[in-house]
Formats: structure tokens, sequence, C-alpha cells
């Protein structure tokens, strides 16, 4: 699968591992909890940890909600 587009419209998987997410640094710094993101975005609990480690990343829609929720732009949400 190395260097192919994934079906589901996820990240290719070599980028995925260059990035390290600020999601939950931001979740933290933000005047929202969780709960009330999860509900926004309607992920689960899980997804919106694995998001927060890095385990996986929110589809571009999803990623622009989020940002658009935290006051933040997308490139905020991970770095090299």
């Amino acid at each position: 699968m190395k260097g192919k587009p994934v079906a589901n419209g996820e990240i290719n998987i070599e980028v995925f591992r260059m990035l390290k997410s600020n999601i939950g640094e931001l979740i933290k710094q933000s005047k929202y909890k969780r709960e009330f993101i999860m509900n926004e975005l309607n992920v689960s609990a899980n997804t919106l940890s694995n998001w927060c480690t890095g385990k996986s990343m929110p589809s571009l829609y999803k990623a622009f909600k989020l940002a658009e929720i935290l006051g933040c732009m997308v490139d905020d949400l991970y770095e090299k």
C-alpha cells in the first residue's frame, strides 16, 4: 500500500507518520469540553482520543470543522 491513496479518503501512511498531532493540546487550551467537540463532529470518544494521540487522523472535512471550533488553522492541528 506504500505510496497509494487510501480508498476511504484518509491520508497516505507516509505523510501520517511524519506528523505530530497538536489536537489534544489545542483542545486543552480551548474553552470547549471534549464532549462538546465529539457532538459537534459526530465522533466517538475513542475517535477523538485517537486524533489527539496521533493514532489516526480526521477526514479533511472534520479537520476543517475541528479547526473552526478550536479557532485555529488546519495547519495548527499537526506539526512535522
